[in-house]
């Protein structure tokens, strides 16, 4: 998959304090994250047993609204603040982790809960090495 994050990045005229790789790589996780979850709780709203489905559509939300927020501050480095990323990132990796084990709870019965459970883990993950290289 194309993405702009890293050209973007690399056009950057200033310095970014940190590893420009592993932020796009994260970018990216959060982009596809909160489009997986957008999508899941849209489908999961569809599916005949929604009342069943009412904690994962939630979950959904909130970690699609958290890694779009997360996504967005991490593409801006002018004044950056390291306290902000951090805080955001630790945010975004405990919803990811909530929301791929409920949609994980789900997944043999419903595909598009499978591929979110799994977009969630990549993007828990991604988080999480971005905030191991911050220290």
């Amino acid at each position: 998959m194309t993405t702009t994050t890293m050209p973007m990045m690399e056009t950057y005229p200033a310095e970014i304090n940190l590893d420009r790789g592993k932020l796009a790589e994260a970018i990216d996780a959060l982009i596809a994250c909160a489009e997986a979850c957008t999508a899941c709780a849209d489908a999961c709203l569809s599916e005949s047993s929604v009342a069943e489905l009412t904690k994962c559509v939630r979950t959904n939300m909130d970690c699609a609204d958290i890694c779009g927020a997360t996504a967005r501050v991490l593409s801006r480095h002018t004044g950056y603040d390291a306290n902000i990323s951090r805080s955001l990132l630790e945010a975004c990796a405990t919803a990811c982790k909530s929301c791929g084990d409920e949609c994980g709870s789900h997944a043999e019965m419903h595909e598009h809960c499978r591929i979110c459970a799994e977009a969630c883990r990549a993007c828990e993950t991604a988080c999480r090495d971005l905030l191991a290289t911050m220290g």
